[in-house]
């Protein structure tokens, strides 16, 4: 019976015995861990340290250099100001996020119209739209320089008169007809001039000849009555 107890006595012992080195090994593992964690910590203070002091010689100096022109108030009262408006910058960043977002998603749209309109440029200046606006740039400039203001506005209150004359002038049978009579001028021209009476007598007997002076004439006779017609009317 003795023998029993002290069995069981002596495995009761083994196993506190076990406990206690199970805890003692918890305890070890946590004095390792935070020996470790201290260790690190000193290695980082070891590295740091000399990166702070070079920060703050470098802040110290640069604080030296601006120090005449900062105030300790102005920047407590500009810290305030920040801390007072942390929703709004808030706000302003979102909206700053957003556009960056509508910029990365626009930009290779913009690029594709930079280089459509490019290519539109350089089609207009091969074609000669650009000499032209140059050309007409001159011309205006002339215009300008070569006309009192009470004519450039005399000008501005005939446009519409002036406009009409070249609409009826630009008529394809008006145009047509001063080819003609451009082209084959130049070959009448072109010939040999014989002023003799009896060269005039005979181109008086041609019917074109005959027509002709007789449109003159009335080309003539109109412009003789719209010239007194004004001439009344002063």
């Amino acid at each position: 019976m003795e023998q029993a107890l002290a069995a069981s006595d002596l495995a009761a012992l083994h196993e506190k015995l076990d406990l206690l080195a199970g805890q003692v090994q918890i305890l070890t593992d946590q004095a390792r861990s935070a020996s470790r964690r201290q260790a690190e910590r000193d290695e980082l203070l070891q590295d740091v340290i000399p990166i702070a002091d070079e920060a703050l010689q470098l802040v110290t100096v640069q604080l030296e250099e601006v120090q005449e022109y900062v105030d300790l108030c102005d920047v407590l009262r500009l810290v305030k100001r920040l801390l007072r408006n942390g929703r709004n910058i808030d706000k302003m960043l979102d909206q700053l996020e957003s556009l960056m977002d509508l910029a990365r998603t626009v930009g290779p749209l913009t690029d594709s119209a930079f280089e459509k309109a490019t290519d539109l440029l350089q089609s207009a200046e091969r074609r000669g739209y650009f000499a032209l606006a140059r050309g007409g740039a001159r011309a205006a400039d002339n215009v300008v320089t070569s006309f009192s203001p009470e004519e450039i506005e005399q000008l501005g209150d005939n446009v519409v008169p002036l406009v009409n004359v070249m609409r009826d002038v630009t008529q394809p049978q008006v145009l047509n007809l001063v080819h003609e009579v451009i082209s084959k001028s130049e070959v009448e021209l072109a010939q040999p001039i014989d002023t003799s009476l009896r060269s005039l007598l005979g181109q008086m007997r041609d019917p074109d000849t005959r027509r002709g002076l007789v449109l003159t004439m009335r080309v003539l006779r109109v412009i003789g009555a719209q010239a007194a017609g004004q001439a009344a009317g002063k």
